[in-house]
């Protein structure tokens, strides 16, 4: 929606010959629906950019929020969602803060009256209308954008490789384990065994509530690229009901090494590396 050159002008002489009458009246209808989740201060201050950005927009002519023009309006209108996103409000919330621009307008143009006021209304509010579209399209962009960051970096945690000692690295894998997962735990086991020199690593599938074909090819080809790197992979928490699903489905590790227990590949990694382990004595009073 455009407006008509003389429809600019006459929106910047009601928003700009009224400017602190106008950003006050819009903030106060602002604040009431956010219900203080916001300080008065950086509410005005986003109020006053965007009666700012609008007037500058019209001064230069016709008002086109898609015109090159208008680029000064769709950035505040952008900083408004983006900003807003991060804060955690809702979309409903950042639109309305657009929207309340037309109680605004109702209350100045019924003081103004004239001839064109009616006519003027419905063109303001279709101009508005159009920015609070693009409004909420900035904010869904936005909280897409923000989702889509904290899903990756929630996949990196669920996946942690820990180094127990001097050559051996354990990874404790608790979940579900899709594709996506998987290649994330074989770039992070093998980023880990390049920078420890590790010869050893623990792949425990205890939290894993299932293991169906596809998990066990995301674990033998974890171990694969592993044993390319030169360190052996050893697979605990094989629970008695995932044991013979494997079995049912036909699975084979091959000479992979398997253990029932985290505590059990641990004792199995510590005969190959050399170190023994003893059974503590109870003490005896004498």
């Amino acid at each position: 929606m455009a407006l008509s050159t003389e429809e600019s002008s006459r929106l910047v002489a009601l928003l700009g010959g009224q400017a602190d009458r106008v950003t006050t009246r819009w903030t106060e209808i602002v604040t009431s629906s956010l219900r203080g989740r916001l300080s008065q201060a950086e509410l005005r201050r986003q109020v006053q950019d965007l009666h700012g950005a609008i007037v500058t927009t019209g001064e230069q002519g016709t008002i086109d929020l898609s015109a090159d023009g208008a680029g000064e309006l769709r950035a505040a209108l952008s900083e408004l969602s983006s900003g807003r996103a991060r804060q955690g409000f809702s979309a409903t919330e950042t639109t309305i803060s657009v929207f309340a621009l037309k109680e605004v307008l109702a209350e100045l143009l019924q003081e103004a009256g004239g001839p064109s006021a009616l006519q003027d209304y419905v063109a303001f509010s279709k101009l508005v209308d159009e920015m609070g579209l693009y409004t909420f399209e900035s904010f869904v962009r936005t909280r897409e954008s923000l989702i889509a960051d904290q899903a990756e970096q929630l996949l990196e945690l669920s996946t942690p490789v820990v180094k127990l000692w001097e050559g051996v690295v354990a990874v404790p894998l608790v979940g579900t384990l899709d594709s996506a997962r998987a290649q994330v735990v074989m770039e992070r086991l093998l980023q880990t065994l390049v920078d420890t020199g590790s010869p050893y690593a623990i792949i425990d599938i205890t939290g894993v509530p299932a293991v169906d074909t596809q998990v066990a090819q995301h674990i033998l080809k974890t171990v694969v690229a592993a044993r390319l790197m030169g360190a052996d992979c050893i697979i605990s928490g094989i629970r008695p009901q995932i044991a013979q699903t494997i079995v049912a489905l036909g699975i084979e590790f091959g000479d992979i090494a398997t253990k029932a227990s985290l505590a059990d590949a641990l004792r199995h990694v510590l005969r190959l590396t050399g170190v023994e382990t003893a059974r503590r004595q109870p003490r005896r009073d004498i």
